[in-house]
């Protein structure tokens, strides 16, 4: 399912006297985009199945767009969230929010989904007084490496050119893991929320020209849960959802974002991605028999 959300102009934009070029239609669920060709404006109009005007609030978002699948997670199906596009035009607020912080166990009103998705799991398992176990890992993809954002700090002694960077196996039943990842048990929501700190402080972001604090990383939040539950024949049975939340990098044009050298390879490799994701997403869409998800 698609969504497609604007954001506000920032500080920034409104002193330099940025024009708006996006406007949202949330009832014809249409975002239109204006260019200027040769002094001409043309609009451009792409059709969503969801869209969200700058005024939208964070829990507008999560209602409509994570709640329901937070419920498939936990009736024991695999879900993934992800936010896509430009840098500087929402991903890491709409996934982890805009820093403020959590008292006593309520979220900030610009909390983002991974902590609501949080919240909401926690809630509906206490609620339901459900046996369950649950466990958390958060990994970095950077210029085709992977980095575990939860391992332990390694002495300042090590050598890192020892350190074997993460491989990523097929388990042969048709999945893949990471091999060595580190799964941390938690029990409560505020310990995933320390997780969560502590992972996004290891990020790796630079300034680029759109944006100053730009995540150029794609990073993957995934939550494992292990239901116990009893059939009606008394049998127990044990369900078992994930639910991946993903922040992407900023998908855009290199001369734009003034990349140069080390960072035009970084965007080059953060593209080639999001190219391949795009292709995935369009054959899906297409129901095509071959999805090409190897490169």
């Amino acid at each position: 399912s698609s969504s497609d959300a604007g954001r506000p102009l920032s500080k920034e934009e409104l002193s330099i006297n940025t024009p708006v070029v996006i406007t949202c239609n949330e009832q014809r669920r249409e975002v239109s985009a204006a260019q200027n060709i040769a002094n001409k404006q043309i609009d451009r109009t792409f059709v969503f199945d969801k869209v969200f005007g700058p005024k939208s609030k964070q829990q507008d978002v999560f209602n409509h767009a994570v709640v329901p699948l937070v419920g498939e997670v936990l009736d024991g199906y695999n879900c993934t969230i992800f936010a896509y596009g430009q840098t500087g035009t929402g991903k890491t607020y709409t996934m982890e929010g805009g820093g403020g912080k959590t008292q006593d166990g309520e979220l900030p009103s610009d909390a983002g989904v991974i902590p609501r998705a949080v919240k909401r799991i926690f809630d509906i398992l206490e609620a339901q007084s459900a046996e369950y176990s649950m466990k958390v890992s958060f990994l970095e993809l950077y210029n085709e490496e992977l980095t575990d954002l939860l391992a332990p700090d390694e002495s300042k002694f090590s050598d890192d050119k020892s350190k074997k960077p993460m491989a990523l196996m097929e388990d042969g039943k048709g999945g893949v893991f990471v091999r060595g990842l580190e799964e941390e048990v938690v029990s409560s929501a505020s310990e995933i929320y320390k997780i969560l700190e502590r992972g996004s402080g290891k990020r790796k972001t630079a300034e680029t020209l759109l944006n100053k604090q730009s995540s150029r990383s794609h990073s993957i939040f995934s939550i494992t849960i292990h239901i116990k539950e009893c059939t009606p024949e008394g049998e127990e049975m044990i369900k078992c959802g994930k639910l991946n939340l993903v922040d992407l990098a900023g998908s855009e044009n290199i001369s734009r974002s003034g990349a140069r050298d080390g960072r035009a390879r970084e965007a080059g490799e953060i593209n080639k991605s999001l190219l391949t994701l795009g292709r995935v997403i369009n054959t899906l869409v297409e129901h095509s028999g071959h999805i090409p998800y190897r490169r």
